[in-house]
C-alpha cells in the first residue's frame, strides 16, 4: 500500500513540474503570455532609443575648433548628466559667453520674472539675459563671438517663449553675419497640430508667427520655417545648421528628463499645457503656487456638478511662483494630474472643454477675462474670446480653425526633418 501511495505522489509531482517548466519556458523578462503567445510590452516613452543633437558631438565639434563660441541654453541643455557648457569647455571649445531665455540659465526664474545678466558660478562665464528689455542679442554682445550654438528644450506650444527667443537670436545672427548651429531635441507635443492660427496683428512675445497653438515641430524644424518663410524681415536669412536627434520622429513619445521651466514639472503638465494655458488670460488659477501647476484648475466661486470630482487648493507663493493668481484664496475645481497619461496623448488635439465650462458656470461675462485682453495674445486672435462670450459650442469653435490648420500643415511639410505622424 505504501509503495502504491508513493508511486501516485511521484507521478503527480512529475506532471506538475512538467507543466510549470513548460509555462516558464514561454516567459521572458518584461514580457507576458497570452494564449501561449509571447507579447512584448511597449515602453511608455522612446528615450532609450534617442540621442539628442547635443550628444552627437561628432557632427558639430569640428566646426567650433578655433572659434569664439556663444551658447544659447538653459537648464535643459544637457548631454546625459553633463551640461552643454561644461561639456564644450571640457572638450577644449572656447566658450565666450552664455545667452539665457525666460526662466534664466539655471531655469529657476518664475514666468514673466525679470532675469538679469549674471556670472555663472561654476564656469565663470558671463550670462546675458534674453528676457525682459533685452530680448535680442546686440551688436556689442555678439562682437566677440564667431558662431552661436542654440540648445533649448521646447514643448511645442506657440506661446511657450523659447521659440520667440529663437527668432530674435536668428535675426541678430543674420544681421551680424554669424552662423547658428541648432542642437535639436524631440518635441513632446510633436504628435499633432491644432488650435487657431495666429493673425499677424496679434503678434507678441507669446506668439510671433502665423502658426497654430500646437505647431508639431521641433526647434530645428521651426527654425527652418522662420528662415524659409522670411519671418526674420528685411529679406534676412540666417546661416543655419540643424543637428538632428536620432531615434525619434513625430510618431514617438519622448519624456523630458529635465523640467523645461519651473511650472512644467511633469509630462502630464507638458501634455496639458497647450490646453490649460488659455486660463492664464482669465481669472482662473492653473495651479501656480501649488504642487501641481498646469495640472489643477480652480476658482473660489466655481461649483463642480459631481462632488466626488471636486478638488480644493489654495495657491501660495513658492519657488516657482512668487505671486500666484488667487494667492491665499481657497479654489474649487478639478485635479487632472492622476489621469492616465496615455489619455492625454491619444487625444491629439486641444481640449478647451474646461475653459468653456468655467466661463459658463462662473457667470462673469467679459470679466472672466483679464484686462488688457491677454487672452487674445495667447489665442493669437480675438475670435476665440468673442466665440466664448457668444456661447459658441466646442465643436463650432474647433470648426473655425480648420481652414487655417489645413493651410499651415501644407507649409509645415516643407520644413520637417523627421517622419511625420
Amino acid at each position: 500500500m505504501k509503495m502504491i501511495r508513493f508511486l501516485i505522489v511521484y507521478f503527480l509531482f512529475l506532471s506538475c513540474s512538467s507543466a510549470v517548466e513548460e509555462k516558464q519556458s514561454n516567459i521572458t523578462e518584461n514580457n507576458f503570455v497570452v494564449a501561449d503567445t509571447v507579447v512584448k510590452e511597449e515602453p511608455l516613452f522612446c528615450n532609450a532609443d534617442v540621442k539628442v543633437g547635443a550628444a552627437r558631438t561628432d557632427q558639430y565639434l569640428s566646426q567650433l575648433a578655433g572659434m569664439r563660441v556663444g551658447i544659447v541654453c538653459n537648464q535643459s541643455s544637457m548631454i546625459n548628466q553633463t551640461h552643454l557648457a561644461d561639456s564644450l569647455i571640457s572638450l577644449g571649445v572656447n566658450v565666450v559667453k552664455v545667452f539665457s531665455p525666460e526662466h534664466g540659465f539655471r531655469g529657476d526664474a518664475d514666468a514673466g520674472e525679470k532675469v538679469v545678466n549674471d556670472i555663472d558660478k561654476k564656469t565663470g562665464l558671463p550670462i546675458i539675459s534674453l528676457y525682459g528689455d533685452n530680448k535680442k542679442p546686440t551688436l556689442v554682445q555678439l562682437a566677440d563671438i564667431d558662431i552661436l550654438v542654440f540648445d533649448i528644450q521646447d514643448v511645442g506650444a506657440r506661446f511657450y517663449t523659447y521659440i520667440s527667443t529663437l527668432h530674435y537670436v536668428m535675426q541678430a545672427a543674420a544681421e551680424n553675419e554669424k552662423k547658428i548651429i541648432i542642437l535639436d531635441r524631440p518635441n513632446p507635443n510633436g504628435h499633432y497640430v491644432d488650435g487657431p492660427v495666429l493673425k499677424a496683428q496679434f503678434s507678441s512675445f507669446v506668439g510671433m508667427h502665423t502658426v497654430p497653438v500646437v505647431h508639431g515641430m521641433t526647434i530645428g524644424e521651426y527654425a527652418q520655417m522662420i528662415n524659409g518663410e522670411g519671418w526674420l524681415g528685411n529679406g534676412l536669412r540666417c546661416d543655419l545648421e540643424v543637428i538632428k536627434s536620432e531615434g525619434w520622429d513625430h510618431t514617438k513619445f519622448y519624456e523630458l528628463p529635465i523640467a523645461p521651466s519651473p511650472n512644467l514639472k511633469t509630462m502630464t503638465a507638458i501634455y496639458l499645457y497647450p490646453s490649460l494655458c488659455f486660463f492664464e488670460g482669465t481669472v482662473v488659477s492653473v495651479g501656480r503656487g501649488t504642487d501641481y501647476p498646469f495640472q489643477v484648475i480652480g476658482h473660489p466661486k466655481f461649483e463642480v456638478d459631481v462632488l466626488e470630482k471636486r478638488y480644493v487648493f489654495t495657491p501660495q507663493p513658492n519657488a516657482a511662483a512668487a505671486h500666484p493668481v488667487l494667492q491665499g484664496k481657497t479654489c474649487y475645481g478639478y485635479d487632472l494630474h492622476e489621469i492616465d497619461i496615455k489619455e492625454y496623448r491619444e487625444k491629439r488635439k486641444l481640449d478647451l472643454s474646461y475653459l468653456l465650462e468655467f466661463y459658463k458656470k462662473l457667470k462673469l461675462g467679459s470679466a472672466f477675462f483679464l484686462k488688457g485682453n491677454f487672452i487674445n495674445n495667447l489665442a493669437g486672435t480675438d475670435q476665440l474670446k468673442a466665440q466664448i462670450i457668444a456661447g459658441k459650442t466646442l465643436e463650432e469653435i474647433e470648426a473655425s480653425w480648420q481652414e487655417g490648420l489645413t493651410k499651415f500643415k501644407e507649409v509645415r511639410k516643407k520644413y520637417l526633418l523627421y517622419s511625420d505622424f
